[in-house]
């Protein structure tokens, strides 16, 4: 299809912006919780409401669109992006904040959804590695633009001008989007979320993802207490740790994307999974910024082989089995990801207060390993 590649650029702007939204209240929240006196564990039940809604929405939205096609379902999201983030702009209570986060949530399971099931559906089995590859770079770098435009607009124009630029950035990636895609389908009949999940390798898949979701999710509250009270590091750095983090993730997305391609997902995301469980107990090498920055680039690293394989593997295992329903396919990874991302944090919050941080990355890392290899053995 001729233009595929200027769809493959809006649906990348689109997650793009759909992180940049998700990221870019970091640095408001502080303003927040004065404003309307929010405790911390509020603060915390505000960011978990977004993974309500993913989870939640994320089948049904794909399901409809292998019935409607793509093009309505990802307009439709990226609208009601823009309209979550405004209300996120003039919210007056702290209700108003919950109702904006879990449209947001809701917004992105639909974009993330729907955009990974229209690139299963242009593009061939052995290109899809490489083409999800290059959009999971771009998209990943709406967690380092998000907090930074957030703080700076915030400085320079007050707690409404982020949301209302993002806001912006979310009509002109609808218009973008209406005019340039086209309204592709499954050509199967559609499918309901147990027809997926009767294939036991996409239960398999669902399970590494899981766990995979959730070792991510695991890290990202406990390494900013621990550069913050172990190794004395301040707001600006633990950023700039995260920062180069990410950057080293969004260049290798599309390296794994290619020899995803080459040597298939399955032992790809494996290798991942593996490779990030033995370098949890390296993180407590980190002594000062230096190595904070090295071994969180490293963790990153290795990440990514576990990410782009595993989105490409999930649409190889459902069309060897004769799914062609990509919306319920990657409803259910959306699933999959989003149970990930609320046990995450919570146990890794349990076991950091009760057992420290050394235990915590040791226990986890032989529990990821344990998995992996358990995981690797069923076919």
């Amino acid at each position: 299809m001729p233009r595929r590649a200027l769809v493959l650029g809006c649906i990348t702007t689109a997650t793009f912006t759909d992180l940049v939204a998700y990221s870019v209240a970091v640095p408001v929240l502080p303003d927040y919780a004065t404003r309307f006196h929010a405790s911390p564990t509020m603060v915390g039940l505000l960011f978990a409401s977004f993974g309500i809604t993913l989870l939640t929405v994320s089948v049904p939205m794909g399901a409809l669109s292998d019935r409607l096609g793509r093009k309505g379902p990802m307009i439709g999201a990226l609208a009601l992006l823009a309209g979550s983030t405004l209300l996120f702009a003039f919210a007056a209570s702290l209700p108003m904040l919950f109702i904006a986060r879990m449209l947001q949530g809701a917004a992105d399971a639909v974009t993330w959804v729907v955009g990974f099931a229209l690139m299963a559906d242009l593009y061939a089995e052995d290109e899809r590695g490489r083409v999800m590859g290059l959009a999971m770079a771009g998209s990943v770098l709406g967690f380092i633009v998000g907090p930074s435009l957030g703080g700076w607009l915030y400085e320079l124009g007050g707690i409404k001008l982020p949301f209302l630029v993002v806001a912006a950035f979310a009509a002109i990636d609808l218009v973008l989007f209406a005019v340039v895609t086209p309204n592709t389908h499954s050509t199967a009949s559609p499918g309901s979320m147990w027809d997926v999940l009767k294939l036991r390798a996409i239960v398999i898949c669902a399970l590494v993802v899981v766990a995979g979701a959730a070792t991510a999710a695991m890290l990202e509250p406990v390494m900013p207490l621990i550069f913050e009270f172990r190794l004395g590091l301040g707001p600006a750095r633990i950023g700039a740790v995260f920062g180069v983090a990410a950057v080293a993730s969004a260049c290798m997305h599309p390296v794994y994307g290619h020899l995803s391609d080459r040597w298939g997902g399955r032992r790809l995301m494996l290798s991942g999974l593996i490779a990030s469980a033995l370098m949890l107990p390296v993180l407590n090498l980190a002594h000062d910024f230096g190595s904070a920055a090295i071994v969180m680039v490293l963790m990153q690293v290795v990440f990514g082989m576990f990410v782009t394989p595993s989105l490409t593997y999930f649409a190889q295992v459902a069309s060897q089995a004769g799914v062609a329903a990509y919306g319920v396919v990657y409803g259910v990874y959306n699933m999959a990801w989003a149970v990930g991302l609320m046990a995450g944090p919570a146990l890794g919050g349990f076991f950091l207060e009760r057992a420290g941080f050394g235990r915590l990355t040791v226990g986890w890392s032989v529990l990821l390993l344990i998995t992996s290899l358990v995981l690797a053995k069923v076919r």
